[in-house]
């Protein structure tokens, strides 16, 4: 009786380690399309210049766009926002055309990416921008050229906070 419990228990704990690991199977970025609005601002993310962010909430199908990756570090600051997240995306700035052109279906996960912090480059609306790349060497040839740190993705969340608590939030 009581191996049989035992192996009851333990096929239930095997069912439930697979359903974990359905649960963590991450969705694919969505292209960024011309009616892509930002989630703040409202406007067109292709109004503005520089890296874009899109964050993947469980159950919807369209994405939350955000005009800078600023603006999508703030989302995940911020106590009243959602927190059914499946997928946080950033345009990856190695792979981007121009700062003007950050392209349409260059993603990285915010978590994957290094992010350079305090350089010279504005953001889509005008305000410090964490500017993401896949690549280290991508960012160091970037602080190179713009100044700035590089950071990974929990300070690059920690100091977008920071910033937007001393601005009042997001831009």
């Amino acid at each position: 009786m009581i191996r049989r419990l035992l192996v009851a228990i333990a096929a239930v704990a095997l069912l439930a380690g697979c359903s974990k690991e359905e649960a963590r199977v991450v969705p694919p970025a969505h292209t960024l399309t011309a009616d892509a609005t930002g989630h703040y601002c409202g406007m067109l993310l292709s109004e503005h210049a520089g890296p874009k962010g899109q964050i993947l909430l469980e159950g919807q199908d369209a994405p939350v766009w955000f005009s800078s990756v600023r603006d999508t570090l703030t989302f995940l600051n911020l106590p009243e926002e959602a927190k059914n997240i499946a997928a946080v995306y950033v345009s990856d700035m190695a792979k981007a055309p121009s700062w003007e052109q950050p392209g349409a279906d260059n993603w990285v996960l915010a978590a994957n990416a290094v992010f350079v912090v305090d350089s010279d480059r504005q953001g889509g609306m005008g305000g410090a921008e964490a500017v993401p790349f896949s690549s280290e060497s991508a960012a160091q040839a970037f602080v190179g050229q713009h100044h700035g740190r590089i950071v990974h993705f929990d300070e690059a969340a920690k100091s977008v906070a920071g910033d937007a608590a001393g601005s009042g939030g997001a831009q």
